[in-house]
């Protein structure tokens, strides 16, 4: 997991080398690297995007954001009103789609550039095919073309070192000899009781775990109902998000299946069995649950996922604009808040994240602190994003067994 981590900083850092600043800050549109590429050099220009990528804090912003944070947790909610906000978490969010159904959150557009893994190898193969033909149309800078000549190679060493001529596709990941024969000789279990279940006869699965009203659901099914042998699960524990979900003019139930659940039930069965999905999606769904319930929930999905199967996982950070904007008695407990219509929201570290998900049996493949600058250009306001962006993958033989690690650990 280290050596692609490198590897996915090495092309960052080449194709901002390689690439002109000021061309990246007239460009209306972001090259596919981690996070993006539209760099801040002309601080007099800052209105001029809705956002700025990689943005570097000072120590000074460092200090007063740990002093804000601080300041707003000084005084707790009282512990009649935490038990009421945790055993009616479900109405609080059933609340929040009745008043703003599907117009509150923007589709998540960019979910293929920075989560590629959630399409098949062959329908990605496809889309980079599509946009190096796109590309190469619009390509009339040697700059531009010299920096995608160097990634590729790089990617070329990198491909051979880990993979070699050997290489083959089991599940819809890429595994070298070594690695193919540890899966195909390892028992891949049965499909249990469920003799027939929604994608029973996929070749590929996804499942979005709080998929709200469906702003990741729709992009997906976009690509997917063109994809062969491809079916997506998606849900949310408050009825009102998945109703919206099934009454969208886009759901069909030929290639997704929503439904309600709360992934807080251990005791609650899934509509498929274990050990099937290719791919989860955690966008934005595990800082709204408790701290002290995180764990358990992490290693309940982790069960799901085929052996190489991923885990794609995007969420608050610490000390984004939205913690520091909290007023004082909205602080559930150390960077856990309660919001004013009764929802809630946990702020995390990249070290929190990597410990939740190690704990429960999954590699790290990537693991980055988001920084951005998000801009009002109406207002002329600044807000100082932090998002925690993550990636994390079933190994192909197990080392452990998440159940007995249930219990959060100390950060």
């Amino acid at each position: 997991s280290l050596d692609k981590m490198n590897f996915i900083t090495r092309l960052s850092a080449l194709c901002l080398r390689k690439t002109k600043m000021q061309h990246r800050h007239r460009s209306s549109r972001r090259p596919a690297v981690p996070l993006g590429s539209r760099i801040l050099t002309d601080p007099s220009k800052v209105f001029e995007h809705n956002m700025w990528d990689h943005m570097q804090w000072s120590q000074e912003e460092e200090e007063s954001a740990k002093k804000k944070a601080a300041e707003n947790s000084l005084v707790k909610v009282q512990w009649e009103d935490q038990d009421k906000y945790e055993r009616e978490a479900s109405k609080y969010w059933n609340e929040f789609y009745k008043t703003h159904k599907n117009n509150f959150f923007k589709d998540r557009n960019w979910l293929f550039l920075e989560f590629p893994e959630i399409l098949p190898e062959k329908k990605r193969q496809e889309l980079k095919a599509e946009e190096r033909s796109s590309e190469h149309k619009k390509i009339s800078s040697t700059n531009s073309s010299s920096c995608k000549n160097e990634m590729f190679e790089e990617g070329e060493k990198y491909w051979k070192k880990h993979y070699g001529d050997g290489s083959t596709t089991v599940q819809g990941y890429v595994y070298n000899k070594n690695q193919t024969k540890i899966l195909t000789d390892s028992p891949q279990g049965e499909l249990g009781s469920l003799d027939s279940f929604p994608g029973s006869d996929a070749t590929y699965r996804i499942l979005e775990v709080g998929c709200g009203a469906g702003n990741s659901v729709f992009p997906i099914l976009k690509v997917l109902c063109n994809t062969p042998g491809a079916f997506l699960y998606c849900c949310d524990f408050a009825s009102g998000a998945v109703e919206l979900v099934k009454s969208h003019s886009s759901y069909n139930s030929a290639w997704c299946s929503a439904f309600v659940h709360d992934v807080c039930d251990d005791a609650l069965p899934y509509p498929f069995p274990d050990e099937i999905l290719d791919v989860i999606l955690l966008v934005f769904v595990l800082s709204t649950i408790h701290p002290d319930r995180m764990q358990a929930v992490v290693n309940r999905l982790a069960k799901l996922l085929k052996p190489g199967g991923m885990l794609l996982f995007r969420d608050y950070g610490r000390h984004d604009t939205a913690q520091l904007r909290f007023k004082k008695g909205h602080c559930l407990s150390e960077n856990f808040y309660v919001r004013g219509d009764g929802t809630r929201v946990y702020f995390f570290t990249k070290d929190e994240v990597w410990n939740i998900f190690n704990l429960a049996g999954l590699t790290e493949v990537q693991n980055l602190v988001d920084r951005r600058l998000q801009v009002n250009r109406k207002k002329k306001v600044k807000m100082q994003r932090v998002w925690i962006q993550s990636k994390f993958q079933k190994p192909l033989v197990s080392l452990r067994y998440p159940e007995e690690t249930t219990k959060r650990q100390p950060y």
